[in-house]
């Protein structure tokens, strides 16, 4: 096998390791892999004197804003982080953004204020005080060609595009909107943001950021979607009814000696893992259940790679009567009576919580984790919502971590049609990847989904062979010498 290594000496890009894949049209194929397992950027320079601060471009209301038991859990004290990638032709002007980010926060103040405790100080609300957001401005000496061929895959150089406030400051004092755009060699440019999950979840960020790309394209019209700030909608009942159980929650415990994966995956080095699924791959997976089982790609795709993180850890396999969990985000606006109003941004979420053996899980086929995908989703109606939301009035309880893979998901929201007037993204995607799993869109092909996950260096092999394992060799070795066919692909690279 002979192969070339590209130089990126022009953007000093550090290539420490190269993946090849390789098809043939022999009986066997072989695939030769060699993982690019990190290219760091370059130094990303700010500009002189950022960031500074945007405010509301006029008054806006000035009042705490309630935040619901959903909101404020322990577990969303975090912003969500998501990085573009626009071409030259799709660039546009930074003093653009930020005229059309100050207007756009006149719609959505409250991202504009700071996060406080409420007086019980157990409980978090939102000071809408006009305060502002950040923005950065900075540059990088790379093209978008050459970052979309290290898209795929995070590393821990990528945090330099966003601008990171001084290290002392709380949670609560950092702004709940920080904005950089950072400049590239060719003329394009990448934009992230980091937003506080405590105000808006994953739907509720996509609505946002539409609206500022839409005041960026279109300056002189209003919103397609009116935001609905008022959060009472989620509040909990006077007499709190727990009528419903609900696994994916926990009170603290001493050590009882028990299994605890997410223990052990905090004390591990980890290696970000990234696989993209066309639709032909996605239809192959569904019809793995046997006996037949008609399901959502969700579902499908959740349960395998549910199965296949569980299947790469010797610590669960060795004990296969344990209870494992699936933890995944479930919309519930139009699950609730009467329904979320249209353009409720906060968090209209909930974990639905799929519950297996380690044995029942591994064994045979796709069929039982769907299955059990499918009874938590089935669960999950007004009054189990509503009994979630009066659980959580207790500030005792806890999202169960312990023995969870959590799935969030990202495709299917339009993130990835974030046009501000002149192109969309060559790449969406998130600034970092971590031990929650993330499905994110694929440009260009609304029905194909990348899964991202970082899972320890030591299990990573073990982790891609099982996510590869469904895949039809004899089926994919008949797609074309540059992989564009039905198959699998594996983005380590």
């Amino acid at each position: 096998m002979t192969f070339t290594i590209p130089m990126y000496n022009a953007s000093r890009l550090q290539v420490k390791y190269l993946q090849i894949v390789k098809k043939t049209k022999a009986d066997n194929p072989y695939r030769w892999i060699m993982t690019l397992e990190s290219a760091e950027l370059p130094d990303c320079n700010l500009y002189p004197n950022q960031p500074i601060t945007v405010r509301p471009n006029s008054p806006t209301p000035n009042h705490t804003l309630y935040l619901t038991n959903l909101d404020d859990q322990k577990m969303l004290r975090f912003s969500i982080k998501y990085l573009y990638l626009y071409q030259k032709s799709a660039t546009v002007n930074s003093d653009t953004l930020k005229r059309s980010l100050s207007r756009v926060l006149v719609d959505y103040y409250p991202l504009a204020g700071r996060l406080r405790n409420a007086d019980d100080d157990q409980k978090l609300e939102v000071d809408c005080n006009a305060q502002g957001t950040l923005f950065a401005e900075a540059f990088m000496d790379i093209t978008a060609d050459d970052f979309l061929q290290l898209s795929l895959k995070p590393n821990r150089s990528w945090r330099k595009l966003l601008y990171r406030v001084d290290a002392h400051l709380t949670f609560l004092d950092v702004p709940p909107l920080i904005v950089q755009v950072t400049n590239l060699r060719c003329g394009g440019m990448i934009v992230c943001t980091a937003i506080n999950h405590c105000i808006c979840d994953a739907i509720g960020t996509s609505q946002f950021l539409h609206a500022w790309a839409h005041h960026t394209a279109k300056e002189n019209l209003d919103l397609p979607i009116t935001p609905f700030h008022s959060r009472h909608v989620l509040k909990p009942r006077k007499h709190q009814q727990m009528t419903f159980t609900h696994p994916q929650f926990t009170k603290p415990v001493t050590n009882t000696g028990h299994v605890d994966i997410f223990t052990f995956l905090q004390s591990q080095p980890l290696v970000p893992s990234s696989f993209t699924f066309s639709p032909a791959h996605l239809l192959r997976l569904k019809r793995q259940c046997v006996p037949s089982l008609k399901c959502t790609t969700f579902e499908a795709l959740a349960s395998h790679t549910w199965r296949s993180w569980i299947r790469s850890l010797d610590q669960l396999l060795s004990s296969p009567s344990l209870t494992v969990k699936l933890l995944f985000s479930v919309n519930v606006r139009k699950k609730l009576i009467p329904e979320i109003p249209q353009g409720y941004y906060g968090n209209g979420f909930v974990l639905g919580c799929a519950l297996s053996t380690v044995k029942d899980l591994v064994s045979d086929n796709l069929y039982h984790g769907v299955k059990s995908v499918q009874v938590a989703k089935s669960a999950l109606d007004d009054g189990c919502v509503r009994s979630m939301i009066d659980l959580l009035e207790d500030k005792t309880v806890r999202t169960d971590l312990s023995m969870s893979l959590v799935i969030s998901q990202w495709a299917k929201l339009g993130l990835e049609d974030l046009d501000f007037g002149r192109g969309k993204p060559l790449h969406m995607g998130t600034v970092a990847s971590d031990i929650y799993c993330l499905f994110l869109p694929v440009i260009g092909d609304v029905n194909a989904v990348r899964v991202l996950v970082s899972v320890p260096e030591s299990v990573v092999g073990k982790f891609e062979y099982y996510m590869n394992e469904c895949v039809d060799y004899k089926e994919e070795n008949n797609d074309d010498d540059n992989g564009n066919g039905n198959g699998y692909v594996n983005n380590n690279g």
